[in-house]
């Protein structure tokens, strides 16, 4: 499936299992997204999405958001929308 670069992930907080990234495109919830990196490679459906700790339904190119992920992820990791 072909897919979209939408960031980059900025760091990960093991105990509450959310990711923060750093969007280069738009992100909602509903989107299918793939996050690839030296040791992670998963995919997963948008469901709780914030910015400064206020749930958000979209966040634009330059937000930095935080998502809740099934998976550990790293530092570095890239953030694809499949399309």
């Amino acid at each position: 499936m072909p897919e979209e670069k939408v960031g980059v992930i900025d760091d990960y907080f093991a105990r509450f299992g959310v990711a923060g990234v750093n969007l280069t495109a738009s992100l909602g919830i509903g989107d299918a997204i793939h996050i690839e990196g030296h040791t992670t490679n998963f995919q997963q459906v948008v469901e709780s999405m914030q910015i400064e700790r206020v749930d958000v339904r979209e966040a634009a190119a330059g937000a930095s958001v935080g998502i809740k992920v099934s998976e550990r992820c790293r530092p570095g990791d890239e953030v694809y929308k499949i399309i």
